[in-house]
């Protein structure tokens, strides 16, 4: 029988919107549509405590279709995927706004305004000026230089986010094995270290530990993930190195002969550039203006819409000063993050009631894990888990609030624990203990576990995208799942658990 993608489509259509018409009934009379003179942004907060799990049947849609469609049907993949994600978006948002309203509509805008946009445009900023970025001369794929630049590359993603390092040193990685024949295991240890596990010590790094600090976590506070870094980064460069040698030895590669070209960077401006986009995200954490604006009730602050500005118009002068010829030897072109563009805005629409769920809590659809999450070593593996196919930065904020309210702390009580020891009048001393040891596992698990499948951080998107336009069959979603995360990064996460979180 021939795969007709077209066909799956449609039944699953079918199937959410009878469900959908089914329970409108029951959503029109519910109490959050009697708007009354409660605050809209207090019944969206309550909406998760009325959506069942099968509304996040768009989301599963959407990533099962970026885990089949390129395996069953590539060609359909690579011409429709665009329209893909807004049939999913689409088969998520008519019902939501016809059953919700008002309050869905509040959510689309709130998720869009405050998480999807600022979200593409520092991607699309790190992503442009790492572009203008070209390591020129003679590199040899050596599993000494391989393993070389995934550890600059680890140090790297802390200082300019998973996403800068990665789009700065995947190409000239991709250009040093082009004589390779077996490559692939060479991409995905990358995704591991550069572009998750190497974000870990600065909020700066990976976006769930920016998200940490504009709740009031000290910037410094993620070197203690430091231990969980080295050892985690440590073994998977030491593995690298043994597995690349005897792929090396095996192939019997020979690289051409021709004359070593001097190692020399080109575009070296745009590091001034990529400082400057730094600068903009720590501003936005550290400067508060009274000032914002509102759009349909959702508080646009100036300190974020100033970010974004600088961002956009740092890619607009990196664009304008960098020569066209960098441009070429690096390969630059707009599909990566074109392609993260589409299909992120599919799966931001689509994670709202997934979301919605998790954040009500124990009095939510997901009530029963969240009750089950008590310990330490509870925390890591929930939110890690749920990070690797949600989005790890609303995930880990989600476990950081319910570990606040597990404890009966409030935000600026944990913020001065966590500042400089201190412990405010009226709060247990042991609560705000608890809540530290919470809150690295929280860490720890949202960072690593974004390593785990393509959706798991944003960069993991964007590397295998470059990889595949450079020539590499890269595996499938479940192929990268089940062949390399789950053998190799999971026997990690459990050593992790008994050394560092068992207690």
């Amino acid at each position: 029988m021939k795969f007709r993608p077209l066909y799956l489509l449609g039944i699953a259509a079918v199937l959410f919107f009878v469900m959908s018409l089914a329970s409108l009934s029951a959503a029109e009379s519910s109490e959050f549509v009697a708007y009354g003179g409660h605050d809209l942004h207090h019944q969206a907060s309550e909406l998760g405590k009325t959506l069942q799990l099968w509304t996040a049947i768009p989301f599963a849609g959407i990533l099962l279709s970026i885990a089949l469609f390129p395996l069953f049907a590539p060609k359909f993949w690579h011409h429709h995927y665009p329209k893909v994600a807004f049939f999913w978006a689409l088969l998520l948002a008519v019902p939501f706004l016809i059953s919700h309203k008002q309050i869905a509509l509040y959510e689309i805008v709130h998720i869009y305004l405050l998480d999807y946009i600022p979200f593409i445009i520092l991607l699309f900023g790190l992503f442009t000026v790492s572009g203008g970025i070209l390591l020129k001369g003679t590199l040899v794929g050596t599993p000494a230089l391989n393993t070389l630049i995934l550890a600059i590359g680890t140090v790297l993603a802390s200082l300019m986010g998973t996403t800068g390092a990665s789009m700065i040193l995947i190409r000239p990685l991709l250009k040093a094995n082009k004589a390779r024949k077996e490559k692939v295991h060479i991409i995905v240890f990358f995704i591991f270290l550069v572009s998750n596990i190497g974000g870990s010590l600065t909020p700066l790094g990976d976006p769930p530990l920016f998200l940490g600090f504009l709740h009031g976590v000290p910037f410094f506070w993620t070197l203690k993930l430091l231990p969980e870094y080295l050892l985690a980064s440590g073994i998977l460069l030491i593995m690298f190195y043994f597995y690349d040698s005897y792929v090396f030895r095996r192939e019997g590669v020979k690289f051409p002969s021709e004359a070593k070209k001097p190692l020399a960077l080109e575009g070296s401006h745009n590091f001034l550039f990529l400082l400057g986009i730094m600068g903009a995200v720590l501003m936005s954490g550290t400067w508060k203006p009274e000032f914002h604006f509102t759009v349909y009730h959702v508080t646009l602050p100036l300190n974020n819409l100033t970010r974004d500005l600088l961002i956009l118009l740092i890619a607009f002068l990196s664009l304008k000063s960098t020569k066209a010829e960098i441009h070429k030897g690096n390969e630059f072109g707009w599909e990566p993050i074109r392609e993260v563009a589409y299909l992120f805005a599919g799966i931001f629409i689509t994670i709202i009631p997934a979301l919605g769920i998790l954040k009500a809590g124990e009095a939510g659809a997901l009530g029963g894990l969240i009750r089950s999450v008590n310990h330490s070593w509870h925390y890591f593996w929930a939110t890690g888990l749920l990070s690797s196919f949600l989005d790890n930065a609303p995930t880990y904020l989600t476990f950081f609030n319910t570990a606040l309210g597990k404890l009966g702390l409030s935000e600026s009580a944990a913020s001065a624990y966590l500042v400089n020891g201190a412990v405010l009048d009226g709060v247990d001393p042991l609560a705000v203990q608890k809540f530290a040891e919470y809150l690295k596992t929280i860490a720890v698990g949202a960072v690593f576990m974004g390593a785990n499948t393509y959706i798991g951080n944003a960069p993991n998107f964007m590397v295998r995208s470059i990889a595949i336009e450079s020539g590499i069959d890269m595996p499938s979603f479940f192929g990268y799942f089940f062949k390399y995360a789950i053998p190799i990064l999971f026997p990690i996460y459990i050593l992790i658990s008994l050394i560092f979180f068992s207690h």
